[in-house]
């Protein structure tokens, strides 16, 4: 008998064995999860039960942004599944559900010899790293760019597949066929994806499957704010009653808790701690240490915490970290340090060499992620094989880290994929699941440990701090003619990628990247603006403090610094703010429309003294796919500091395939950068960071955020993730409502550290 790949597809996952994938030859895949009983499996990413409840592999963290339900949404719409009984797992991290766009954008940190190779978003040397990489790591907003068309193919096989059985039964072609709310109709006749779903399983899908004509998608006025959503996130219902199972609410039996103290950021030893005061403590204390950490093991956290304030650990550090050695180090940079050309329009040395009209300098302090969980993550050592329960937003490489650290082949390893409650890049390492690795080795039971909030800050890799010298000349009627950008950060994306791919320790990575060059790392420098002549450098700089990635990343600084400089170079012209960028945009219509349609919805008055309105707009682009994104805030000062009152945004990000998740996606930035722009920071002392607290952050509260109204443009264009894009625009639009509110520019971040 001929072997198709419909039979290696469906016998693979049925009684273990491989996944057939195609690139430009077959590839073959670890089978992904067990089916349960009744349950038909049609591909990697679909399963139908005999209940008729379709089950959707998602392969992303769910961190909030609502992946669980966007990818679902599309195999619904073109399955034709009724929502109601769709249903959503984790996938295991497997060849078959790469992320081939985020391994291309990231080619740099991968293939640093030769990135150019596998940069472009359907590289084949991309793909060909991703899958035998088990690569299924979430960032950058790529997950739709990644998965929307893998899962409409799975779906559209699926939908055949249940079609060709349903036509066997009426003695119809299955072409005939149509598929709706869970059924396959033909006419008035009509059978369900239950009574279907096994015979279907048997069938070969066509090859190429044919898709339904129109990607999914949603017009956005048809769903203004507060409207009923077509397709409710399937997490919330468990999240609003308090049932949903984070990393955190793991619970195995005989499982003990542990708290940890790491050393001061800096060369740090544990030297020594008073461990009979532990002695006599309630909790049943165990003391388990390493080189950099000491970690308390009790019956729960609460008393395995109290332990380590009891005993004092104490650390010896070698040139701890200070926060005027990082000023030092950026000023030193940015002064002396040799650029790298990184983008060149014109002829810049021409017109840059002589007098600018303006010449700024702008900085930022380190920023922490202020996640609304710490880091948590559960262990079992048994037998020799070890299992982990954590949100990872990278779970290949923290399953790899773990099985590394207690010297295990891979594949005695096994990670399940939990879902996290906020993540901003943050869960993009894994030092934790490191320690709680080891922490179950040597305690011989099931173990739990948990940062507290201090922890977290001691131990996370905050974005980088980053000086910048904006420069500009002009011509005698205002307009820019010459602009350049001398931007001092660490290679912070090179030091990410080191920990990430090579494993390498926080301070070895910081070591090896000191004076790289990094890309990454000042994205989004370049204007979207028609400057003739142009100039961005970086200047790379060792600050001792590593540095990690957060939501908007390098964008979060570089669109402050562009968009506060272009607003002092329209003052300086003494044209209004929202013309002088009109007048730049002539080759970016989408940006120019978002701009004219925000000035009309915030009643944009010009930004004028005293008015407290400030305009901004910013472009993102990422893997081919771009978008943009006009905020308008309202902002003043007052006897508690800066308050936000209001910022009205409108963007263009593509095609939307759920509006309500979108506008979710872009409150949520909005207010993420507005922490931002106003906190999220701190300094540091001893090798220890000053805010100690979540409440030291200086976070917006309920009673603080202010009221965001939002509007998407109608576009064709390919979907773009707009959280990222809505970081980085608040904290420019802020700055510039509270020069027009106070006439002070501040050119800080957060900007209640001080003024310009």
């Amino acid at each position: 008998m001929a072997v198709s790949r419909r039979s290696l597809l469906v016998g693979a996952a049925v009684g273990g064995g491989l996944l057939v994938g195609w690139t430009l030859l077959p590839r073959r895949f670890a089978t992904p999860a067990a089916p349960g009983p009744g349950d038909y499996v049609f591909d990697s990413w679909i399963r139908v039960s005999r209940e008729g409840i379709v089950t959707v592999a998602v392969p992303q963290l769910e961190m909030g942004q609502g992946i669980t339900t966007l990818l679902p949404q599309i195999a619904a719409l073109e399955l034709g599944a009724d929502w109601r009984q769709v249903a959503v797992e984790p996938a295991l991290p497997d060849g078959a559900h790469a992320n081939v766009p985020l391994a291309a954008r990231w080619s740099s940190l991968w293939m640093p010899t030769a990135a150019g190779l596998a940069a472009a978003p359907d590289s084949v040397l991309a793909r060909r790293f991703a899958e035998d990489n088990r690569f299924t790591a979430t960032a950058e907003g790529l997950s739709l760019a990644a998965y929307e068309t893998p899962v409409r193919i799975a779906a559209a096989s699926a939908r055949a597949m249940l079609s060709m059985a349903a036509a066997a039964r009426w003695g119809a072609g299955w072409e005939e066929c149509d598929t709706a709310g869970g059924f396959v109709t033909l006419g008035k006749k009509r059978l369900s994806f239950a009574q279907l779903a096994e015979a279907a399983a048997e069938y070969d899908p066509p090859d190429p499957p044919v898709l339904r004509p129109g990607a999914p998608a949603e017009a956005p006025g048809q769903f203004p704010a507060g409207a009923p959503p077509r397709f409710p996130r399937i997490d919330l219902p468990s999240k609003v009653d308090g049932s949903h199972v984070y990393a955190g609410d793991v619970r195995l039996p005989g499982m003990v808790h542990a708290a940890i103290r790491h050393g001061p950021l800096g060369d740090a030893e544990l030297s020594g701690y008073e461990a009979k005061r532990a002695q006599g403590l309630s909790g049943n204390v165990r003391l388990v240490h390493s080189k950099r950490w000491l970690a308390a093991l009790a019956d729960t956290w609460w008393e395995a915490e109290r332990a380590l304030a009891t005993i004092a650990p104490r650390f010896r550090v070698k040139k701890p970290l200070e926060s005027h050695r990082i000023a030092g180090a950026l000023e030193e940079a940015l002064r002396f340090g040799e650029g790298t050309r990184l983008a060149e329009r014109g002829e810049p040395d021409r017109w840059l060499h002589q007098d600018f009209a303006l010449a700024k300098r702008y900085e930022i302090a380190p920023a922490l992620h202020g996640t609304l969980e710490t880091a948590s993550a559960t262990a079992r050592f048994e037998n020799g094989r070890l299992e982990l329960w954590v949100a990872s937003q990278a779970p290949e490489a923290a399953r790899l880290a773990a099985a590394d650290a207690l010297g295990l082949s891979p594949a005695k390893v096994v990670l399940y994929p939990m879902p996290a409650g906020g993540s901003f890049d943050r869960r993009l390492e894994h030092d934790h699941v490191i320690e709680v690795a080891v922490l179950a080795r040597e305690a011989g039971r099931p173990v739990q440990l948990t940062w507290s909030r201090w922890q977290e800050h001691v131990a996370g890799w905050p974005r980088p701090p980053v000086s910048a010298v904006m420069a500009a000349r002009t011509a005698p009627t205002g307009e820019t003619i010459a602009w350049k950008a001398r931007i001092a950060v660490p290679a912070a994306a090179n030091e990410f990628g080191r920990r990430l791919f090579s494993g390498e320790s926080a301070w070895s990575a910081a070591e090896r990247s000191a004076g790289e060059v990094d890309p990454l790392a000042v994205e989004g420098a370049v204007p979207p603006y028609s400057v003739p002549h142009l100039l961005v450098e970086h200047v790379p700089v060792k600050t001792g403090l590593p540095a990690g990635r957060m939501r908007g990343n390098a964008h979060g600084y570089t669109a402050f610094f562009t968009e506060s400089f272009v607003d002092e170079l329209a003052h300086l012209a003494r044209m209004e703010p929202l013309a002088y960028r009109m007048a730049m945009l002539g080759d970016e219509p989408r940006l120019a429309a978002c701009l004219q349609r925000v000035s009309a919805l915030a009643e944009w008055g010009g930004g004028v003294s005293g008015s407290g309105q400030g305009i901004a707009c910013h472009r993102m682009e990422i893997a081919g796919r771009s978008g943009h994104v006009a905020a308008v805030a309202n902002a003043r000062r007052d006897e508690r500091g800066i308050k936000v009152d209001r910022i009205v945004a409108v963007l263009d990000i593509g095609r939307i395939i759920n509006v309500d998740i979108a506008r979710q996606q872009v409150e949520g930035g909005l207010i993420f950068g507005v922490g931002l722009a106003l906190g999220s920071t701190t300094g540091y002392a001893h090798g220890l960071p000053q805010a100690a607290g979540l409440g030291a952050l200086g976070l917006p509260l309920l009673a603080d955020s202010p009221e965001i109204e939002v509007e998407f443009m109608d576009s064709g264009a390919d979907p773009f993730d707009p959280g990222e894009l809505c970081v980085a625009i608040a904290a420019p639009a802020i700055a510039n409502a509270l020069f027009s509110a106070t006439g002070n520019r501040i050119r800080r971040l957060p900007l209640n550290g001080g003024e310009g």
